[in-house]
């Protein structure tokens, strides 16, 4: 299974490391799924980590050892050229559904506006994967 993290994901993963999108962080490092980013995806992501609000949260340091293992375990793929056939209300996410559709990737992401669009593309919560994944590996054993 290919997966694209909404930089949110991954931000609140980050924040708090006891929440699921830390599970989902490191059900990814074990191996359970592939993670699909891109250059404007890390851009973004790298960008919003080091606003000023985040700085008594994150160290510099940890953002740049986070960077440095999505760049290095995660599937690295070009942003896609071509609008996406599905847009999101907000237009600043449509680079996201071109990714994950490019990509042959579910979505990931806690924000209403692509969740809204489940039915049309493949997205979920972090609360939905978490759950199929780990209906998955316990069907497994």
């Amino acid at each position: 299974m290919r997966v694209v993290f909404d930089p949110n994901v991954i931000i609140s993963a980050t924040l708090s490391p006891g929440g699921i999108p830390a599970i989902l962080y490191e059900l990814w490092r074990s191996g359970a799924f592939e993670l699909v980013v891109s250059p404007k995806m890390l851009a973004e992501l790298e960008g919003v980590l080091a606003r000023e609000k985040f700085s008594d949260l994150v160290h510099p340091d940890e953002i740049a050892q986070l960077m440095a293992v999505l760049a290095s375990d995660a599937v690295l793929v070009p942003d896609p050229a071509e609008e996406p056939g599905v847009r999101s209300v907000d237009p600043d996410d449509d680079y996201l559904i071109g990714l994950a559709s490019h990509a042959r990737s579910v979505l990931v992401s806690g924000d209403k506006d692509l969740l809204n669009l489940s039915g049309r593309i493949p997205v979920y919560s972090p609360a939905q994967l978490r759950s199929f994944i780990e209906g998955a590996i316990s069907d497994r054993t």
